[in-house]
């Protein structure tokens, strides 16, 4: 089978406002951050089909002549045999297997298989709370459709970036969908959409809502590297909610005002000359947002030292995510100087988290123009690396 050499990036994601709050009804918004994992397929010959993923140190060769080819692609029992689950439990190597080994066997159906060589990194932290495993399946989608020619390739000669359309996008979408499924068992949707359409997304009653024009912001990018469990703080909330109906409801229909508001400043920010009212009121959003938070029972100490440590440089911060520690954003505004920014950077890593400016409401998933390939990107926290066509495995 004759396949595409393809270059695809999509974007991890962050809660702009409603964590916790969705579960209940309430409305959400999701937004894509400018961190983005990037994957390279290859066509190669010799039956071979490798997968190198250097952020989680995998390396995987399987010879299509093998046992591989009679796998039946909707049988993720026999996926998981074939990868080497034996207990139901999978880390995360064996889970970016098991998506990628689904992935391709479907979109490539009964047919000849083709050798590839499939190479991702990603700036992205995994198991941060950040999307890394939908960006992951979104590339995944996107290359393996393309290469395929299930979607068509959207670069033109002289583009070095572009997008597919609407019903391609969608496409994509729906199988990096099952990807996700295939790691998390019962996804949400949002994280797939968010790496899928980019922007910011509107997410109420299980409907996901792309905003058509979002602002561009500034943000820092915190995490404080206190593991979480979702489960369980999904589980705290629900159960304060049981014992306090009363005081909790309220809690829940301020949370869903403020994103209903924040989505409106966005909105004027888009439609209208940006002022610094418009900051002070985000930022105003953002610390009602953080205290609704505790409330709720999701924050932190590492958390409160986040925010403790950025209002001291005038900046106002927020979790991201399910809470319980995990990863926090501050806002920058336009005049925030680079020298606050370095001096807030140092002192959160004094605390001992990670920390790196970025930006949200960027572009979706992406198809890149083979140059692309001179410059890479390290995992999150390195440096801009050049790369020649045939080392993006080494990254």
């Amino acid at each position: 089978m004759q396949v595409r050499d393809v270059l695809v990036s999509a974007p991890g994601k962050a809660i702009l406002h409603g964590e916790h709050a969705v579960v209940h009804g309430k409305v959400a918004l999701a937004v894509s951050l400018n961190l983005r994992s990037y994957l390279c397929l290859k066509a190669t010959t010799g039956g071979n089909l490798c997968v190198n993923l250097p952020n989680i140190d995998t390396f995987l060769s399987w010879d299509l002549r093998d046992e591989l080819k009679l796998l039946d692609p909707d049988l993720v029992r026999r996926l998981r045999e074939f990868v080497g689950v034996t207990n139901g439990n999978l880390n995360t190597s064996q889970m970016a297997t098991l998506s990628f080994l689904y992935l391709y066997l479907s979109v490539f159906g009964s047919g000849e298989l083709p050798s590839l060589t499939v190479s991702v990194w990603s700036e992205l932290p995994t198991g941060a709370g950040l999307g890394s495993s939908a960006a992951y399946s979104v590339c995944l989608a996107a290359a393996l459709l393309c290469a395929s020619g299930a979607i068509s390739s959207p670069l033109n000669d002289w583009d070095h970036t572009a997008r597919w359309c609407q019903e391609e996008l969608e496409l994509i979408n729906s199988w990096a969908f099952q990807g996700e499924m295939i790691i998390h068992g019962n996804p949400s949707g949002v994280d797939n959409a968010v790496g899928t359409w980019g922007g910011m997304l509107r997410f109420l009653a299980g409907k996901i809502i792309p905003l058509s024009r979002v602002p561009l912001l500034r943000i820092l990018l915190t995490n404080t590297k206190v593991p979480r469990s979702t489960k369980v703080l999904v589980s705290r909330v629900k159960d304060k909610i049981n014992k306090f109906p009363s005081i909790m409801a309220p809690v829940l229909d301020s949370v869903d005002a403020i994103s209903c508001t924040c989505e409106k400043v966005l909105s004027e920010m888009t439609s209208e000359p940006i002022t610094g009212e418009h900051y002070n009121a985000l930022e105003e959003l953002f610390d009602i947002n953080q205290h609704h938070l505790n409330v709720m029972g999701v924050g932190h100490p590492a958390l409160d030292t986040l925010c403790r440590v950025t209002l001291a440089k005038g900046l106002h911060s927020k979790l991201t995510g399910a809470g319980g520690g995990g990863c926090g954003i501050t806002l920058l505004r336009p005049e925030t100087s680079s020298a606050v920014v370095q001096a807030t950077v140092q002192d959160l890593k004094d605390c001992g988290f990670d920390c790196w400016e970025t930006s949200i409401g960027g572009p979706g998933v992406q198809q890149h123009a083979p140059c692309f390939l001179q410059f890479s990107f390290c995992p999150v926290g390195g440096d801009r690396v050049a790369l020649k066509d045939d080392e993006e495995s080494r990254v």
